[in-house]
């Protein structure tokens, strides 16, 4: 049964792991180069700070850690899916989007969800596509030539 729930500060370090394995093997996929993922990824300091300045969830299948991600609340109710994450163990299992059906659930009153994306996290743009999101544009490249892709998702007033 999957749970999600907020994290604890105990979290932190299997929650640093998790991510770790999940954005190395990420771009070692895509990029060929190992071990550099996003800001803080690998850190247990900030996960404990996102835990902080965001609404952190873990994500337990059968009592195990398998994930989390990160939402920041904006103004007039748009919220920012700052990270999601699955271990790379138990991917392509469905986790991921039921875990996006809990958010837009869990945060109904959301008119608009935003998140960015690497431009060669392929996978990340087919899956936020399937849950409704559509790209709205991109950054410039920063020095190393990364580019960021926008994507948002517009709740229709029922």
């Amino acid at each position: 049964m999957l749970v999600i729930e907020r994290a604890t500060l105990q979290d932190a370090e299997q929650l640093a792991e998790i991510q770790k394995r999940t954005f190395d093997r990420d771009i070692l996929q895509f990029l060929g180069v190992p071990n550099e993922g996003p800001p803080g990824y690998d850190s247990v300091s900030w996960q404990q700070e996102m835990m902080k300045a965001g609404q952190y969830f873990r994500i337990k299948q059968n009592r195990t850690l398998i994930g989390g991600f990160i939402i920041f609340p904006l103004e007039n109710a748009v919220y920012e899916l700052g990270r999601i994450f699955i271990d790379p163990e138990v991917q392509n299992k469905g986790y991921g989007q039921k875990t996006m059906e809990f958010m837009f659930r869990h945060f109904a009153e959301a008119r608009q969800w935003v998140l960015d994306t690497p431009s060669w996290a392929l996978r990340n743009h087919h899956f936020y596509k399937k849950m409704g999101f559509v790209q709205t544009g991109q950054s410039d490249p920063d020095p190393s030539g990364q580019v960021l892709y926008w994507y948002k998702r517009t709740i229709a007033d029922v």
